[in-house]
């Protein structure tokens, strides 16, 4: 990835960084928040996958449980799988206040997709009920879109997509039931700003799946065009 920063910026980081300096969230060395050797060892999705839900799958064909589906969502890609450092960093911007390193991660969500295209113009991070939100004091997943919208060029709406009912946490849930039931009318669009739009939805983490599709629905009945899913890891 090219540094395009300008030189104030860089003097700016280099000051950041010599009074906080950053630590590896997998082994704690000094120097970056996810350093070269635990890279290494990140568990990368590799083909073949499912075309819908984009978890492996041996002959590329469309998984048990998607083959069942009729899923609103056209597809969901994602670089990594749920475990290991990866697991951690996403921990630490999730729980820890640990903002910083949406950077990064939003880094190799970009590097992701150049080489793995996903079809869509604008950016939409899956929201916060506004009361989780005032409790952390973020979306984790807006702090992704934004990164990921500098690098790639493509603009992040933020304001449209809303989830109007404060659900449990789909962690909390059990099975793929429950999922589906904790996100039923749980989003809605709040003005016109994606008719006719090509959206990729961004999140931390999917498991079934449910949250993305809920959100799919919610944004086709809008009048956008197509919903891809684009999430730092999924969780097997």
């Amino acid at each position: 990835m090219v540094n395009v920063l300008p030189p104030v910026t860089k003097l700016k980081r280099i000051a950041l960084d010599l009074l906080f300096p950053q630590w590896c969230v997998g082994c704690g060395r000094e120097g970056n928040y996810i350093c070269n050797h635990c890279r290494q060892s990140l568990s990368y999705i590799l083909p073949p996958i499912c075309p819908q839900c984009g978890k492996p799958q041996s002959d590329g064909m469309l998984c048990p449980a998607c083959d069942d589906e009729n899923p609103g969502i056209a597809g969901i890609r994602s670089p990594f799988v749920f475990n290991g450092v990866i697991r951690q960093a996403i921990h630490e911007l999730k729980y820890r206040n640990l903002r910083a390193l949406a950077i990064p991660l939003a880094g190799l969500l970009y590097d992701y997709i150049l080489n793995n295209p996903v079809p869509g113009d604008v950016l939409v991070p899956v929201p916060l009920h506004r009361q989780r939100l005032r409790e952390r004091g973020y979306n984790q997943s807006a702090l992704l879109a934004k990164q990921l919208g500098k690098l790639s060029g493509m603009p992040v709406i933020d304001d449209c997509l809303i989830r109007q009912h404060h659900t449990p946490p789909q962690a909390r849930t059990t099975n793929i039931d429950e999922r589906r039931q904790n996100v039923v009318n749980a989003f809605s669009c709040s003005n016109g700003k994606l008719q006719g739009k090509k959206v990729i939805l961004i999140d931390d983490v999917t498991t079934s799946g449910t949250t993305l599709n809920a959100c799919a629905e919610t944004l086709e009945k809008s009048g956008v065009v197509s919903v891809w899913g684009l999430v730092m890891a999924i969780e097997l």
